[in-house]
């Protein structure tokens, strides 16, 4: 992670606005504010940053509608930043594929750590030919190949894009339609028991048990992840 990461913070309360700022600044982190939704799409258009903290409660759009937004130009990792604390805010803001969710008061250390946690996790790969292992699982991004030890998997292609998008994101939950979103993009004539099927398909060939996976978890009541 670079310390020069660009950091955009939305939140139209100034005085919280700032003091994130000045200790993310204090941090090493390049650090840019905005009040509001317009704002903050003109300067993700103008001058993408690395992360967005993004409060909830904006004025004449909210938080909510701007990651919907921010999520259909691209993947830029997303804290949300909310008072509230009804779990369905939190499940919410996971649907629209934000990354993270604090809720005021916040501890400013924490918040940092999460900045850090979030870039490491949403940090792109270093090259294209990167393979990723986990366990005896390996995953050969360039060759668009996967095997467990050494027995190849054969896997359909959206199978392998659903395993490498995961994998590449180990602990961070998925709800379904983020997954269709991210992994079948705009294709036609696919539902959220997509994602279900597929997720069975790699359960068989890449599990020990099927029925009691310990890589492709089920997240009760949002969706999938993979182990961390």
């Amino acid at each position: 992670m670079p310390e020069a990461a660009r950091i955009l913070v939305v939140d139209d309360e100034q005085p919280i606005a700032e003091a994130i700022a000045y200790n993310l600044k204090k941090e090493g982190f390049f650090v840019q504010t905005a009040a509001d939704a317009e704002t903050c799409l003109e300067l993700v258009r103008t001058t993408p940053p690395s992360l967005v903290i993004l409060d909830i409660m904006l004025p004449s759009i909210s938080g909510f509608d701007v990651c919907r937004l921010l999520r259909r130009q691209g993947d830029i990792p997303i804290i949300m930043l909310t008072a509230r604390t009804a779990e369905h805010d939190r499940v919410k803001g996971l649907e629209l594929g934000a990354d993270d969710y604090v809720t005021k008061p916040f501890n400013m250390r924490e918040l940092i750590a999460r900045v850090r946690s979030v870039l490491r996790r949403t940090s792109p790969s270093h090259a294209k030919d990167e393979t990723i292992k986990v366990g005896n699982l390996f995953i050969d991004v360039g060759r668009h190949e996967a095997r467990l030890g050494e027995r190849p998997l054969n896997l359909a292609p959206k199978e392998f894009d659903l395993l490498r998008f995961l994998a590449t994101h180990p602990g961070r939950v998925f709800t379904r339609q983020t997954l269709l979103d991210r992994v079948w993009g705009t294709e036609a004539f696919v539902d959220e028991r997509t994602v279900d099927v597929h997720i069975r398909w790699l359960r068989e060939k890449i599990e020990e048990d099927p029925s009691n996976p310990r890589r492709l978890i089920t997240v009760r009541g949002v969706g999938y992840k993979f182990s961390e």
